[in-house]
């Protein structure tokens, strides 16, 4: 389903806006509250708002006669009452944002968009896809319908949008699980590839080695001088160990020498 609603208030009303100080407004408005409770009177003129408040803990209206609303948050108060009323109504709402391909769901062809990972805008559809991803735009689209998705994660994979008809995660681990020693000199295991709210490179004796690093967004182009893998990212070259900065040294010494 969609998110949430938009409600829109219209009317004659008196604007209240009440923080450090006190400031009242009349004349024909229209109140947007959106689902977050971001409370914005626009009037006649202009783009930005008369009054507004950002994010309100709380927001209560009462529709008896001629409607009032009033927002609050800390310190600060918006009250807003009409005197004569234009509409009050509830409109489906969710987040915009670039188109990316149909729904494949049954009974839907609504519009898939990118924002915070991807979503039909009619069903409500939800894809969770890295920030790095990079939707084609090539019309290659997997088996199941869906677009497809490139993301680096020590190569280039070309995976589907949904990871449940091509995970993401499998295709690195088929590709760097168990490719790198753990670097503590007093361990012998092998790094695994594990997902621990993202995909890391983990030693396979947890809990007794807790070494592990996340999976940087870059394609693997050598060897860093403690032994693991660097990877040249949009920032540069980098060793899989964050923290290691031979890798960066290593790699001006090399462009010195050109």
């Amino acid at each position: 389903m969609i998110d949430d609603a938009i409600r829109v208030l219209a009317g004659d009303c008196t604007v209240i806006a009440e923080a450090d100080d006190r400031s009242e407004y009349r004349g024909r408005v229209t109140t947007i509250v959106k689902p977050d409770n971001t409370v914005l009177v626009h009037d006649i003129d202009g783009y930005q708002p008369v009054a507004w408040l950002t994010r309100a803990d709380s927001v209560s209206s009462d529709r008896a006669g001629d409607f009032t609303l009033v927002a609050k948050k800390d310190t600060q108060t918006l009250r807003i009452a009409a005197h004569e009323q234009d509409g009050f109504a509830h409109y489906p709402a969710s987040a915009a944002g670039t188109p990316v391909g149909t729904c494949q769901n049954e009974d839907c062809a609504g519009e898939l968009v990118r924002s915070k990972g991807v979503h039909c805008v009619d069903c409500g559809t939800r894809y969770g896809i890295p920030t790095d991803a990079t939707i084609k735009d090539d019309q290659s689209y997997c088996d199941c319908g869906l677009p497809r998705m490139r993301v680096e994660r020590g190569l280039a994979f070309d995976v589907c949008l949904d990871r449940n008809c091509e995970s993401l995660d499998e295709a690195v681990r088929e590709a760097f699980d168990r490719e790198w020693d753990c670097p503590e000199s007093n361990c012998d295991g092998d790094l695994r590839i594990l997902r621990r709210g993202g995909l890391i490179a983990g030693c396979e004796h947890y809990p007794e080695c807790d070494t592990g690093f996340a999976m940087p967004a870059g394609v693997v182009d050598g060897e860093c001088d403690c032994g693991l893998p660097t990877f040249e990212t949009h920032g540069g070259t980098r060793c899989l160990d964050a923290t290691c900065d031979r890798a960066v040294a290593r790699h001006v010494e090399a462009a010195s020498d050109d």
